[in-house]
């Protein structure tokens, strides 16, 4: 019987501090949001107006969530990424900034809160 609490404490805890995987980590961030047509690229990927390589498409599958969930399962290379992907969107792109956070947020519930959870990565 202690054998079953053990492991039922185990697979909570580890679900609890799973995290989203790190193949994408390595993304030179500044890179894409210093060039406008990567930039414009992710853009038009993640706001369904264009095609996604597969990195784009990786990202793109757990924004939903991280916007939801402010990015709890978001390595720390992931916030820095998400962070700011969103602070260059906002100022060179706005038009842009609005549809991602309309689609991935469309009753503003999240967004705020998810800025502030990556605010310092």
């Amino acid at each position: 019987m202690k054998l079953v609490i053990i492991v039922c404490a185990m697979v909570a805890f580890s679900a609890a501090t799973e995290l989203y995987s790190t193949e994408n980590d390595h993304l030179d961030i500044e890179a894409v949001v210093s060039d406008p047509t990567s930039l414009k690229a992710f853009l038009d990927c993640f706001n369904d107006k264009g095609s996604c390589d597969e990195q784009m498409a990786d990202f793109k599958k757990d924004i939903p969530e991280a916007v939801a969930e402010n990015c709890a399962k978001c390595t720390e290379a992931q916030k820095h990424i998400f962070k700011r992907f969103l602070e260059v969107i906002k100022v060179k792109n706005p038009e842009d900034y609005q549809v991602f956070k309309q689609k991935y947020d469309p009753q503003d519930k999240h967004f705020a809160k998810l800025e502030t959870a990556i605010a310092n990565f």
